[in-house]
């Protein structure tokens, strides 16, 4: 029998959907103490977080959680001294799975939009859709591709995921949160 695992991500947006700056570097605008906390938390509690290779870069792993970096530049899966690699065109979800967390348990993906992207399939159990209300990243990096006529919100609704009610995670700095979770 498979171990049971959730896919959970976490991402902060500006009211025009941006997660990055034209760069792909968070902008100031999107950093927040209360929502980091409420991340670190998360990623705390996870058995496996999910990276892209800037992400990985960008953010050392100082607590040695167990990570998964994606990476086009290898065959298939690899584990190095900083995590494990995997290249998702050389070996599928599954087999991932059963070598890097084999016991089960929650599934961190905190992105690059590329990360965002290919967690739409298999699906999301869950995700923590943090927004900085009244920020806007100008020529930035949408949460998801193919946000131009659609908000994150339309895109999780469309892969079968419904809001549970919007709160604030800091309402003086306008840190809202939404968690959109699949029914079961």
């Amino acid at each position: 029998m498979m171990p049971n695992h959730s896919i959970d991500g976490y991402a902060i947006v500006s009211d025009n959907h941006c997660i990055a700056d034209a760069d792909g570097n968070m902008p100031e605008c999107l950093k927040n103490d209360a929502d980091w906390a409420y991340f670190q938390a998360a990623l705390d509690a996870a058995t496996l977080t999910v990276v892209g290779r800037k992400g990985h870069e960008a953010n050392p792993n100082h607590k040695n959680r167990r990570r998964l970096i994606l990476s086009r530049s290898l065959a298939a899966l690899e584990q190095r001294p900083d995590g494990w690699w995997w290249n998702p065109a050389g070996q599928d979800w599954a087999n991932v799975l059963q070598q890097v967390a084999p016991e089960g348990g929650a599934i961190a993906v905190p992105g690059g939009r590329d990360v965002f992207d290919l967690f739409l399939q298999p699906g999301y159990t869950s995700f923590h859709l943090a927004r900085a209300e009244g920020a806007q990243v100008p020529g930035g990096t949408k949460l998801f591709s193919g946000l131009e006529d659609k908000t994150p919100e339309d895109l999780l609704a469309g892969h079968g995921l419904q809001p549970d009610p919007t709160r604030w995670l800091d309402q003086e700095n306008r840190i809202s949160m939404t968690i959109w979770r699949r029914p079961v």
